[in-house]
């Protein structure tokens, strides 16, 4: 079967501090990372998103799993529009900017010669797991402020092209995107213009930065789906944290309606991959554990 299921990091430390899901002497990450892919046959890495990942840190990964083993990585935030913190640049690069009061900068704000350079050390951190035929697709989870105008296409276009060569996963957190049966249209033809994987979500609607579950496969190599939860009053209180927004424990008639969904779905791409973005202590692993099981009670249509 095509479906990998996994979940949005292993190390979260709400995850590690509950004490349930790794067992007891599993204290170290190769122990964490190695035990975790016992259990499930993808993961996506987060922290990718918060700051530059590194070619050592791939090594480790493809070491540390089976040959079976898939790793979706999420763009640096810069990339997908979201500002970053100075504090989160390589030391070099941030003594190379311009120097500034802002304790964040976006991508504009980057001279085009150090953005080139952010771009080369990002895609040489995946080429270990590229060469170990373990990455699968990169997560580009655009900032709700990127819309479905002429600059905002400019800039998914100009992140596909830096990413030549791997597959691209694209999640809008802009309902202009699919506001309507023609928007919908239109960002679908996008897609597969660019060869972007549409990734299928599941999250609170009828928000701004939300946007809805659209069951459609753009990339005949991979389809992607991340189950977000359905907790709406978290997902806008920006006085919780972000740990909050995906506390969701998805209730097995859910999950088994999801599963019709994604087995339905599986006949039109050569994988799909199927991430579990609750992340309160257990509840992610927890959550996947069961997708599975609903997954192969499904009967194919």
């Amino acid at each position: 079967m095509p479906i990998k299921t996994g979940t949005a990091s292993w190390a979260d430390k709400s995850l590690i501090a509950c004490g349930r899901f790794y067992p007891r002497g599993c204290t170290t990450a190769e122990a964490r990372l190695r035990y975790y892919a016992t259990q499930f046959p993808l993961v996506e890495v987060d922290s990718s998103y918060y700051a530059m990942p590194s070619a050592q840190n791939s090594q480790l990964w493809a070491e540390r799993t089976p040959d079976d083993f898939v790793i979706d990585m999420k763009a640096f935030r810069l990339f997908t529009g979201h500002p970053a913190p100075l504090s989160a640049l390589p030391e070099d690069i941030f003594n190379a900017l311009p120097r500034t009061a802002k304790l964040n900068v976006f991508y504009r704000d980057v001279p085009p010669e150090i953005r080139d350079e952010l771009w080369r050390r990002f895609i040489d951190a995946l080429r270990p797991l590229k060469t170990a035929n373990k990455l699968g697709a990169v997560v580009f989870q655009f900032a709700p402020w990127i819309l479905n105008n002429r600059a905002g296409k400019a800039h998914v276009e100009h992140c596909a092209d830096r990413m030549a060569g791997h597959v691209v996963a694209v999640e809008f957190r802009n309902r202009s995107w699919f506001q309507d049966e023609r928007k919908t249209a239109e960002t679908l033809a996008f897609e597969r213009d660019r060869g972007l994987v549409n990734i299928i979500v599941d999250e609170p609607q009828g928000f701004e930065n939300s946007i809805p579950a659209v069951w459609e496969v753009t990339n005949p190599k991979l389809a992607m789906v991340r189950l977000h939860g359905r907790n709406a009053v978290s997902w806008e209180n920006r006085s919780k944290s972000t740990g909050g927004r995906f506390d969701y424990e998805y209730p097995d008639e859910e999950l088994a309606s999801l599963s019709i969904d994604i087995k339905r779905i599986s006949g039109l791409a050569d994988d799909v991959h199927t991430v579990l973005n609750t992340n309160k202590e257990d509840q992610g692993q927890r959550n996947a554990q069961r997708l599975i099981w609903q997954l192969q009670e499904v009967v194919p249509i």
